[in-house]
């Protein structure tokens, strides 16, 4: 069946099954590979896009359900990589192997576009769901507030960026530290969630 997409902005018409997750669409037919593959259930976060604006898991979501519909990926957040999350997320450094991260972008936009400037609860349940097997989580949240005063700053007029504290940044260091080397205790964005 043929289905017309809207994705990052540009019209692209589809003919595939109506059930095809959005996630192969993207990928395999569009030829779009920033969203990621992570375990075709929906528990990881790693195949995060928008949808109508709202952060969806593209492999759970049916093509049928998101024709005629906007939808984002990672791509389409900005072409030249000045989107507050994507700069937030070089000046602190998140990835480790990265290969969440797309996902994990996704999601931050999407609690951004919601709440301007979000407080940690508000993290903890937009992020939820998110899995990083590498463990930033620390970044991530540093990240996610960064993000947040940058797209403050842009709507302000000014161009400034806020810088992580020195103080806070080597806690996050040595937290990451006693995570790899199996010595701290272990963190959870919220009721299980392994971090």
């Amino acid at each position: 069946m043929s289905y017309k997409l809207t994705i990052n902005g540009k019209s692209h018409t589809v003919d595939v099954p109506a059930d095809m997750p959005l996630l192969w669409v993207i990928r395999d037919v569009v030829g779009l590979k920033g969203t990621k593959f992570g375990c075709g259930i929906g528990q990881c976060g790693a195949c995060t896009v928008h949808v109508r604006g709202k952060a969806v898991r593209s492999c759970q979501t049916q093509v049928q359900a998101a024709a005629d519909a906007p939808i984002t990926t990672l791509e389409g957040l900005s072409a030249d990589g000045s989107h507050p999350v994507q700069v937030a997320w070089q000046d602190v450094d998140v990835p480790q192997c990265g290969y969440c991260q797309a996902g994990q972008m996704m999601s931050a936009a999407a609690l951004l576009m919601a709440i301007a400037k979000p407080g940690d609860a508000d993290i903890d349940k937009a992020m939820n769901g998110n899995i990083c097997r590498c463990g930033t989580y620390v970044r991530i949240r540093e990240a996610i507030h960064k993000a947040a005063s940058l797209g403050t700053a842009r709507a302000t007029g000014s161009s400034a960026r806020v810088e992580a504290p020195a103080a806070s940044r080597e806690r996050e260091r040595a937290a990451q530290r006693q995570f790899v080397l199996g010595v701290g205790p272990q963190r959870q964005w919220k009721d299980g969630g392994a971090r």
